[in-house]
């Protein structure tokens, strides 16, 4: 935010936030008012988003994780807050079956997947995804230690596999659409190295896909929420 502002010659406003590890666009306001309201809106679920992942297993071709999730545990002393509605929809991209040997299995599966994630709770994708069985690659907090190893030793990767690539809200004063679309380098190499072509030229036409489209149409439609979340990350 020092190196925006440097930039900018004047304050910025954060209006969320993406988990350290995840990439993909960052929204900030240029004045309070306008960060106020536009936090309301990723608080209120008025906010269409689209991550990419690459995970461990061939999850089916469409999934709906529906788990009401808490907050992350803090280190301050005192009772976790009560679980809030969260729901991730998966889209399976693409996949492929690898010749290295893990713990149960002569050879290792993976996917590229869509993420469509509804409640904003923090880390949201990654827990829903390890409840449901096909952990994120390079996640050292839910994800599989022996599978993260064998990416970086054969494929160099380090990090963890996820970026927001789509991110659609309504300006506060004009109600105009606004969305963006960014596709994180990393995935674009790993596309090409590991024959995902294809997927990457449906992530690369946002208006193609329908469910983002349907995301994007309902963004008109308020939804309650509590205002207390409006700075959580979904990844």
């Amino acid at each position: 935010m020092r190196w925006l502002r440097g930039r900018l010659g004047r304050h910025v406003f954060p209006v969320h936030r993406l988990d350290k590890p995840t990439s993909g666009p960052v929204l900030f306001a240029l004045d309070a008012a306008a960060a106020a309201a536009l936090a309301a809106d990723f608080a209120g679920r008025r906010v269409a988003k689209r991550y990419l992942a690459v995970v461990r297993g061939h999850p089916p071709e469409t999934l709906t994780i529906d788990r009401p999730l808490s907050r992350i545990a803090r280190t301050v002393p005192g009772p976790r807050d009560a679980e809030k509605a969260a729901c991730t929809e998966l889209r399976r991209l693409a996949t492929i079956e690898l010749p290295w040997p893990n713990d149960r299995h002569p050879t290792s599966r993976y996917a590229l997947v869509a993420c469509y994630p509804d409640g904003g709770r923090q880390h949201q994708i990654r827990r829903h995804l390890r409840h449901a069985g096909y952990p994120l690659i390079g996640d050292t907090t839910y994800g599989h230690g022996l599978h993260n190893r064998l990416w970086r030793e054969h494929l160099g990767v380090s990090r963890l596999l996820l970026t927001c690539c789509d991110l659609a809200v309504r300006y506060p004063d004009s109600g105009a659409l606004l969305a963006l679309h960014a596709l994180d380098a990393t995935f674009a190499t790993l596309a090409r190295r590991l024959g995902w072509e294809e997927a990457l030229s449906f992530v690369e036409a946002p208006h193609e896909d329908d469910m983002l489209r349907a995301k994007i149409a309902a963004l008109a439609a308020p939804l309650a929420s509590s205002c207390d979340d409006a700075l959580e990350d979904d990844t």
